[in-house]
């Protein structure tokens, strides 16, 4: 179990592992395009070169791109779903160039179209993106607070969509991972405050997704309470979480291998060192 944080990679990818050894990272995420539009900047073999120097140099084990905000797999217009596959598929190649473990997005709302015909969608997105897809990198399907009819907030819908996605393509089996936010499942309604709340959640994801699935921990308060849908990242023991509640997901013993990102905000400059000393000194080093 290593911790680390989303840290900038403006001015170029290969600045990114430097700025997450100054906070304290292990493993790190970080946009690889810009979250809001636009082109991806081009990953030449020189920029490759460094990211991978970089991260080896800074000692960071493992990395992690987090898709732009725009992707919508659950659009009503058939234009900005077929480009949300692409540009994942892009982040996906682009992932494999330099050597991340994960790409993970949201799934999209289906506020236009109604949950039916969105579940439809993102079905159909995901397999186009997927197809023929032979890289490194896995897709993570991170699982959202359900505001606003936003798609992948229930244990059950992300399920449900991994084997409409998976079932009668063998080459496509187990290939789509989950990204467990802690604020967005609080957000949703899974009570993560006390050892029980959080053994229950555990053992409802396994019995539902499967824990197999589980290969990314964002690691956030919530500032708003249990079941609420609003996605506000607090600093950790700042919310309505608590620190009880992060002790118990670090030292629970089937979460061992899966890594913690935190997303919590950075008002001042020792906020992600701060954070990351909390998550450090519950691991017990």
């Amino acid at each position: 179990m290593l911790f680390g944080s989303h840290v900038s990679a403006a001015g170029g990818v290969e600045k990114a592992p430097e700025r997450a050894q100054a906070v304290g990272c292990e493993v790190f995420q970080f946009f690889s395009r810009s979250p809001q539009g636009g082109p991806a900047p081009e990953l030449t073999p020189g920029l490759v070169k460094a990211f991978k120097n970089n991260c080896k140099k800074c000692k960071q084990v493992e990395t992690y791109i987090h898709a732009p905000y725009y992707i919508n797999f659950a659009s009503a217009k058939n234009n900005i779903r077929h480009s949300s596959a692409s540009v994942i598929r892009q982040e996906l190649e682009r992932g494999s160039v330099l050597g991340c473990e994960y790409v993970m997005a949201h799934l999209g709302s289906s506020r236009e179209v109604g949950e039916a015909q969105g579940m439809v969608y993102v079905v159909e997105g995901l397999k186009r993106m997927l197809s023929g897809y032979t890289g490194l990198t896995q897709f993570l399907i991170e699982l959202s607070a359900g505001a606003g009819m936003v798609i992948g907030d229930k244990f059950e819908e992300v399920a449900k969509i991994i084997k409409q996605v998976e079932q009668g393509n063998k080459k496509l089996k187990n290939t789509i991972g989950v990204c467990f936010d802690t604020c967005h499942v609080f957000a949703s309604g899974y009570d993560l405050q006390t050892k029980d709340a959080v053994s229950k959640t555990l053992e409802e994801f396994d019995d539902i997704i499967g824990l197999d699935r589980l290969k990314l921990i964002h690691c956030n308060d919530s500032r708003f309470g249990l079941g609420e849908h609003k996605d506000r990242h607090e600093h950790l023991g700042n919310g309505k979480i608590g620190l009880a509640g992060f002790k118990t997901l670090v030292q629970d013993k089937r979460l061992k291998n899966a890594n913690f990102v935190i997303e919590t905000p950075k008002d001042e400059t020792g906020d992600d060192p701060r954070n990351l000393a909390i998550l450090k000194k519950f691991r017990g080093k």
